[in-house]
């Protein structure tokens, strides 16, 4: 078909973000895939982290277990539904180090997590990259929430890595540090 997309928001509508949790919550019940895959993270007690783009709160949840107590997760996202699934999930298992934050879009002509500048040791963002329309703007959000010497940790979701890899190159703020199969580890230039 070619041609400029018709989706004019990021934000996935109310349905498919409904099948998504469902799915994620199948998969999740049958696989480990969540819990064996952010044990490449190096995430340890302590550190603050952000899950931008955090969905239902699928890494939200394990990431406030092994920063504990003295850590902080916060969970971001542009849905207003995925907010809600968060807080739910908090209230669920009793959890006190999650704070959630409603994002704006490039809808709003700007990324901005309402987040203080260089809070994250951490910033995670999976399968949602893909959907970023201004990926400049979006990294450059991260890098201003990232301390000094902070990690960007980024799956491709749905665009080739080559496709990531130049949207990242393209905005000069980070380097890649690690690859592997599914996710790339960045640190700001």
């Amino acid at each position: 078909m070619g041609g400029k997309s018709k989706q004019k928001t990021e934000k996935m509508p109310d349905m498919v973000f409904k099948l998504m949790i469902l799915t994620y919550e199948i998969i999740d019940f049958i696989f480990p895939y969540v819990k064996n895959r952010i044990k490449n993270f190096n995430i340890k007690e302590e550190m603050t982290v952000v899950d931008y783009g955090c969905g239902p709160g699928r890494y939200t949840i394990p990431f406030s277990k092994i920063v504990g107590q003295k850590g902080e997760i916060y969970a971001v996202d542009i849905h207003q539904m995925a907010i809600e699934q968060v807080k739910k999930r908090i209230k669920k298992f009793n959890i006190s180090n999650v704070k959630t934050k409603l994002a704006s879009g490039i809808d709003d002509n700007k990324y901005d997590t309402g987040l203080p500048e260089k809070i994250a040791d951490v910033v995670c963002a999976f399968d949602m990259f893909f959907m970023i329309k201004k990926p400049t703007e979006f990294l450059a959000e991260t890098s201003r929430i990232l301390k000094d010497d902070g990690i960007l940790i980024i799956d491709d979701g749905h665009q080739s890595r080559n496709t990531s890899k130049e949207k990242i190159n393209n905005s000069n703020l980070f380097e890649i540090i690690e690859e592997s199969k599914d996710h790339m580890k960045l640190k700001k230039k």
